[in-house]
């Protein structure tokens, strides 16, 4: 099954065209799969039946995977026996009639204004790092940006003079968000002094660099954010896609229409958007009780 597996994935990189992320997440699912039809004896696709199939999601649930992570793992196994029964190693899929595992989607967590302005005012120095972590907030909150699109920008992606910058989220689609003045003037003052701080002549070509002068990553930014929080003196368990949620939310807050707000989340499909009305009405029920005499 290892062969197979290699197979697929050298298939999917070449024709599918998906993002490295999504990749990664497919390799590591699968392997795992792979790990577990061995431990039940199985060494070749026609061995492999629904019940199969049922035992290791059994086995997910009982690992403590979450329903959206088993859910995600079946798509990852539908595509993989999909594959096989196209090369003609299989003669049926066994994930064609399975039903995806009940997800109860979680709302996002979000930040209130005031926790905002408090983590953007967060790095207060002059110095490059704190020049440059200014940026990546402000640039954050600003446009809603996936974390792997704000550590993956270019020069060449940002339009100041106009205000805006073009983001390439998943599967490669380019879409215009506008950035705002704020954002504009701690990108300008970042590009100015901060970066050629920072720039070791490596040839980098993305905006945001470490320590080493190397393009800062997904991880290097979820650290910076946790330790500006807790500078900030926010206690809430911040994720690196915080500010993206609370950009959606505070739009919606103030009048935004939900396509527009899709549109510049990069979202394919309106219902993934649809989760911050959930988020505004959730806290408009808060509202209501702590403020009403008979809330």
């Amino acid at each position: 099954m290892d062969a197979f597996l290699d197979q697929f994935l050298s298939f999917i990189l070449v024709e599918k065209g998906l993002a490295a992320n999504t990749l990664d997440a497919y390799g590591r699912d699968l392997a795992r799969y792979v790990g577990f039809l061995g431990d039940e004896g199985i060494s070749t696709p026609g061995q492999v039946t629904p019940a199969t199939v049922l035992r290791f999601l059994t086995r997910l649930k009982q690992d403590g995977l979450s329903p959206r992570s088993r859910a995600r793992a079946l798509v990852s196994l539908r595509m993989f026996h999909k594959f096989l029964l196209a090369e003609g190693v299989a003669a049926n899929n066994p994930t064609s009639l399975i039903e995806a595992p009940k997800n109860v989607r979680s709302l996002p967590h979000t930040l209130s204004l005031a926790e905002v302005d408090r983590l953007l005012a967060a790095p207060c120095g002059d110095d490059p790092l704190s020049q440059r972590d200014r940026a990546m907030f402000e640039v954050l909150y600003a446009t809603g940006l996936r974390v792997s699109e704000l550590v993956g920008l270019r020069q060449r992606d940002l339009q100041l003079d106009v205000g805006y910058l073009m983001a390439f989220g998943k599967r490669s689609k380019q879409r215009i968000v506008p950035l705002g003045d704020a954002a504009s003037d701690e990108l300008r003052l970042y590009l100015a002094h901060g970066r050629p701080a920072l720039d070791k002549d490596l040839g980098v070509p993305q905006i945001f660099l470490n320590r080493a002068g190397r393009g800062l990553t997904r991880q290097g930014f979820w650290k910076i954010i946790k330790r500006r929080a807790l500078e900030a003196g926010i206690l809430k368990d911040i994720s690196p896609h915080t500010l993206r949620h609370s950009f959606a939310t505070h739009l919606l807050e103030n009048g935004a229409d939900l396509r527009s707000v899709q549109t510049m989340l990069g979202h394919a499909d309106i219902s993934t958007t649809q989760i911050y009305t959930h988020v505004t009405r959730e806290r408009l029920r808060k509202i209501h009780e702590q403020c009403h005499p008979r809330g």
